[in-house]
C-alpha cells in the first residue's frame, strides 16, 4: 500500500521538474519543493488522521485500504496547490 504513495511521490517529482522546465524556472528547485511538500503532507496526515482512524476499521480490509490511501490523496492535493503557487510566482516575473 505504501508503494502507491511512493509512486505518487515520484510522479509529483517528475511533474514539478517538467513544469519548471516548461516555464524556464530552475527545475531541480521546483522538483525538491514539490517532493518535500508532498512528503511533509503525507507524513502529517498519516500521523494524525490515519492513526486515529486505523483502529476503527481494523476488522475490514477494504476500509483499512481506503483509510491508508487518505494521506496520499491529501499529499497530491497539497502538491497541486504548491504547483499553483509556483506557477503564479513564475508568471509575476
Amino acid at each position: 500500500m505504501l508503494f502507491l504513495a511512493k509512486l505518487a511521490g515520484v510522479l509529483v517529482l517528475v511533474w514539478f521538474f517538467l513544469s519548471a522546465k516548461e516555464k524556464g524556472e530552475p527545475p531541480y528547485k521546483w522538483a525538491i519543493i514539490g517532493l518535500v511538500g508532498y512528503w511533509i503532507t503525507w507524513w502529517a496526515v498519516r500521523l494524525t488522521v490515519v492513526n486515529a482512524l486505523a483502529g476503527m476499521f481494523a476488522k475490514s480490509a477494504t476500509m483499512t485500504f481506503i483509510v491508508i490511501q487518505i494521506p496520499a490523496l491529501c499529499a497530491i492535493a497539497a502538491a497541486v496547490l504548491i504547483r499553483k503557487k509556483l506557477l503564479a510566482d513564475a508568471a509575476e516575473k
